[in-house]
């Protein structure tokens, strides 16, 4: 589940004392087989001059349009730029916008003078050009700390969550990581970048290494131990993660995602109205991130599962002859840990067994199978419309496995 309009990062992008707001994001929800999200609307400032930290210009036809230019630059007797990081740090992004590209046309080939252009942009909601500005800072010096940091903020963080912005968040933020001049009190917070980017990647393992750097230098990171909490229920270790979930129900930011983790565990473990409470907790604590699940009875869930399978197309039909699906509550243990890393608690659907073409082993009863979860998919959905859409997505998710895909492949084709 995405955390993006959760967690408020404190990023230090060429001064120590960052607060840039990263804007809300609604939740997107991002459990292991859901469908991708839509592209994000252009930020304020899209319809401007890409990449000029301009406001926007006149578009040819369009003669009501009028120029709003950027004030003058008041740095006061300093340089530029760094009267720019000065208005920044003071919350000024216009008057840090001004200053920023002041210094990029008085010093076109400084790359800390066009990422600190996109550190404004970016704090002012002009995602677009934020990221032209970030663009070009990187193609004058591949290594530069504060845009790497930037850009991987942007993509992880405040734009709305997508697989290829995750992952260019998380090489944007391990390039950060990987340079040997990096400075240190930078660090932490591409380590946070990555972390999350990594988490809502599917990519627990690296998302707790990554988290533990952090922990490391700031133990009383909120966002880190979110974070940890996270990747540790998506690996499977529930005694830890319900610990590191406990530590977090007081934290104003993270109570809402703590309960509903709790929760979850809970129902893993069968404490039904325990679990109930939970959810009820997070709930009330944020309603729209988690709304009611339009959870169907289990007889209701079976019959749409056999409507989805009636209407696939004929081959499809076909290959899942003496393949059955079935409806289950929850993925149980011994299929989660079955791979390595293991599954995610909250997979939609799981295919068992080999693909089509290859032998049976002799380990599987029957030797290959399809499962949708009730619960899992109730919970990735907000209507009952959405819910027989899900439904059909992860069953054609679960038919490429059967067919051999994975689930590079199967993303790519928008069944991730």
């Amino acid at each position: 589940m995405s955390r993006r309009g959760l967690l408020a990062l404190c990023l230090l992008l060429s001064a120590c004392k960052r607060n840039a707001p990263a804007p809300a994001v609604p939740d997107a929800g991002a459990p292991a087989l859901s469908a991708v999200g839509a592209s994000a609307a252009p930020g304020p400032g899209a319809q401007g001059s890409p990449g000029s930290g301009d406001a926007p210009v006149m578009t040819p036809g369009d003669a009501t349009h009028r120029v709003q230019p950027l004030a003058v630059c008041r740095a006061e007797g300093t340089a530029p730029l760094d009267a720019a990081r000065r208005y920044f740090d003071d919350g000024r992004f216009e008057e840090a916008l001004s200053c920023a590209a002041q210094a990029a046309a008085l010093e076109p080939d400084l790359a800390a003078a066009h990422a600190e252009r996109g550190v404004a942009l970016a704090a002012l909601g002009r995602e677009s050009e934020a990221q032209l500005a970030y663009a070009r800072a990187l193609a004058i010096d591949p290594g530069d700390a504060d845009a790497l940091l930037g850009s991987a903020h942007l993509y992880a963080v405040q734009l709305p969550s997508t697989r290829e912005r995750d992952e260019l968040g998380a090489l944007y933020a391990e390039r950060g990581l990987s340079q040997p001049g990096t400075p240190p009190e930078l660090v932490p917070h591409l380590a946070l970048v990555a972390a999350m980017a990594f988490n809502d990647l599917g990519q627990s393992e690296e998302a707790l290494a990554r988290a533990a750097i952090v922990l490391a230098r700031e133990p009383g990171s909120k966002e880190a131990l979110y974070e940890r909490a996270l990747a540790l229920f998506e690996l499977c270790r529930f005694a830890e993660a319900r610990t590191a979930f406990s530590t977090l129900v007081d934290d104003e930011e993270r109570a809402a995602h703590a309960y509903q983790h709790l929760g979850l565990l809970m129902e893993r473990e069968g404490k039904w109205k325990l679990a109930q409470t939970h959810f009820e907790k997070a709930r009330q604590l944020a309603p729209e991130d988690f709304p009611a699940p339009p959870l169907p009875s289990e007889a209701d869930f079976r019959a749409e599962v056999i409507r989805a399978v009636a209407a696939l197309p004929a081959d499809m039909r076909g290959d899942l002859e003496g393949v059955p699906v079935t409806a289950e509550e929850l993925p149980a243990d011994g299929d989660l840990l079955a791979n390595q890393p293991p599954l995610s608690p909250t997979i939609l659907g799981l295919f068992r067994g080999p693909p089509l073409g290859e032998p049976c082993d002799g380990t599987e009863t029957p030797c290959r199978s399809v499962v949708l979860y009730r619960r899992n998919l109730a919970r990735a959905v907000r209507t009952s419309e959405e819910l027989r859409e899900q439904i059909r997505v992860t069953l054609l998710h679960e038919i490429g496995h059967l067919r051999g895909e994975d689930d590079e492949e199967l993303a790519a084709r928008g069944l991730e």
